[in-house]
């Protein structure tokens, strides 16, 4: 391997210089060192479905002093990616913070027709096709032909939802090779910026029952496509650390 493919592979999708495994905490998404109304950057890749022509309109701006990530959606869905390689078992806490102003009245975990949420972030996991089961490679094959190759493999949804339990872990009302983790629930934190720290580890030995590959993305989204409706929230920085830091300022690097 020579230095070039070496330092992309290994350093892909990595704000902070050096490797992986020599760093305190690996960013996803620093958006406060970024300005309010600039374009959004290079690395945030659009992550689209071929067949749904409404996008959630995401921009910069300013929120109580902070540069951070706005997502409006009007009977839209995408989301931004970041391409990345990341060891979950080096780095398996996934920190973030962010905001919903509403709630989406017709979401239901349980239906296509309810699988809208004002806030998403999916993790999502390098997976060998054929590693798996001939009944499950068919319905990758035929979900992807049905909602586009965007499809992942492997991912967790970590969603704020309007009425589910928090900790309720469930296939994806489209497809189980994405499972939904709720993370917040109903009204009570609206309009406030929260706080999450998640183990990735854990997380998807609950979902999936086996240990994950490598981190390969993750997409901030907001989507309202099946019900149809409204949707505002805000994601602040977002970065993957060693062990839990929650109580440290975000300024103070883990």
């Amino acid at each position: 391997m020579n230095r070039r493919a070496f330092l992309k592979y290994f350093g892909a999708g990595l704000w902070i210089p050096g490797l992986a495994w020599a760093q305190s905490s690996v960013d996803v998404a620093r958006f406060s060192d970024l300005r309010a109304g600039d374009p959004l950057p290079g690395w945030l890749a659009p992550y689209v479905f071929e067949n749904q022509p409404r996008h959630t309109q995401f921009s910069l701006v300013e929120d109580e002093g902070r540069v951070v990530l706005r997502a409006e959606a009007r009977a839209s869905t995408s989301g931004l990616i970041r391409e990345m390689h990341v060891d979950p078992k080096a780095y398996p806490i996934l920190a973030w913070r962010w905001k919903v102003m509403n709630l989406i009245a017709k979401s239901d975990l349980a239906t296509k027709a309810g699988d809208d949420f004002p806030a998403r972030l999916y993790v999502t996991f390098d997976l060998d096709p054929d590693a798996l089961p001939a009944g499950q490679r068919l319905k990758l094959r035929i979900g992807r032909y049905i909602y586009g190759s965007r499809l992942p493999l492997a991912a967790l949804c970590y969603v704020w939802d309007a009425r589910a339990p928090v900790e309720t872990i469930v296939p994806n009302a489209y497809t189980d090779r994405v499972r939904m983790v709720v993370v917040d629930s109903g009204p009570v934190r609206l309009g406030r910026w929260v706080e999450h720290e998640r183990n990735l580890l854990d997380d998807y030995r609950k979902a999936f029952g086996v240990d994950p590959g490598a981190v390969n993305g993750v997409v901030f989204s907001s989507d309202t496509d099946n019900t149809g409706e409204d949707a505002v929230a805000f994601f602040g920085d977002t970065w993957f650390v060693p062990r839990p830091s929650i109580g440290r300022k975000r300024n103070e690097k883990p």
